[in-house]
């Protein structure tokens, strides 16, 4: 069974049955936990045992990942008889901590422009930066891998047009974010991902309302405006270091950031753990081979 704790969580207590016997009568119960490292959980700082035989981890790392073994030795009493025999069933998790991805938004936008060999197109797109760098400054959040094109576009009914398609992503890395995390720093990633998605419906705001100033309060349409709907934004996810996605071996954790196996690492924020070329790498969580 596979378990997915996030990091500095407690575990969900792991019983040691099956369906079956979870749901009978078990005569004179003993329950052997195994951690990660071959030896047995009893009396372990970090491990919570009732006299059931659950098994919680608390205050779970990624270095705690990785297989908890449990062994169940009970009697069963023949009821004509009363023999007895002494029966064992080993039960196995595979517990993995995970941390919440990191969000960041890529978003598209077209503003229709006179020609494109305006020179005031740059100076456009650069006092675009500043009014939405500003207007999201304060949640720790800034505009990053920012970018225009012109293009000419033909369009039913209107002809010809040309247009600049800007496109930006909001980060929610800004200096001064990790000042900001210490305040919470074992929920990191909630914390930037509020921001950052607030600063993304701050955005989205500031674009419809050039919809609306369009409409009601220009009297003349400014040379560069705003494309009507053509806001679109994508949600981009990243992993901490030491962590990744992996579709396929995690079905029921898919927008997790889970920590990267043995053998595995990641040194940056990508969202994938890379096979070592040499696997002497023997721990979970590796940011380095």
């Amino acid at each position: 069974v596979k378990v997915y704790v996030k990091v500095f969580t407690n575990s969900p207590f792991l019983e040691c049955a099956d369906m079956t016997y979870s749901q009978e009568e078990v005569i004179d119960p003993k329950y052997s936990w195994i951690g990660p490292d071959g030896k047995n959980l009893e009396g372990r700082m970090y491990v919570n045992l009732t006299e059931t035989g659950k098994l919680m981890v608390t205050g779970f790392k990624e270095s705690m990942s990785g297989a908890y073994t449990c062994t169940l030795s009970h009697k069963i009493i023949e009821t004509t008889t009363q023999e007895e025999r002494k029966i064992s069933e080993a039960y196995k998790f595979m517990i993995y901590a995970y941390r919440e991805a990191d969000h960041a938004y890529q978003v598209f936008v077209r503003f229709t422009t006179k020609e494109c060999k305006l020179a005031a197109n740059g100076q456009f797109f650069e006092e675009l930066k500043k009014i939405l760098n500003n207007i999201i400054s304060d949640l720790t959040c800034h505009i990053v891998k920012s970018s225009y094109k012109c293009h000419s576009v033909r369009i039913p009914k209107q002809g010809l047009l040309h247009e600049l398609f800007v496109s930006f992503q909001v980060n929610p890395f800004a200096p001064g974010w990790e000042e900001v995390c210490h305040q919470v720093p074992h929920n990191c990633e909630d914390a930037t991902n509020t921001r950052v998605q607030e600063a993304r419906g701050r955005i989205e705001e500031f674009f419809n309302r050039q919809t609306y100033a369009l409409r009601h309060e220009f009297q003349t349409v400014p040379v560069i405006h705003y494309v009507d709907n053509s806001f679109s934004v994508t949600r981009i996810d990243s992993c901490r270091p030491g962590f990744g996605k992996n579709y396929t071996a995690h079905k029921n954790c898919t927008s997790c950031c889970v920590v990267c196996d043995p053998g595995t690492y990641s040194p940056n924020n990508e969202v994938t753990c890379q096979i070592c070329a040499r696997p002497r790498v023997k721990m979970y969580g590796a940011r380095s081979c």
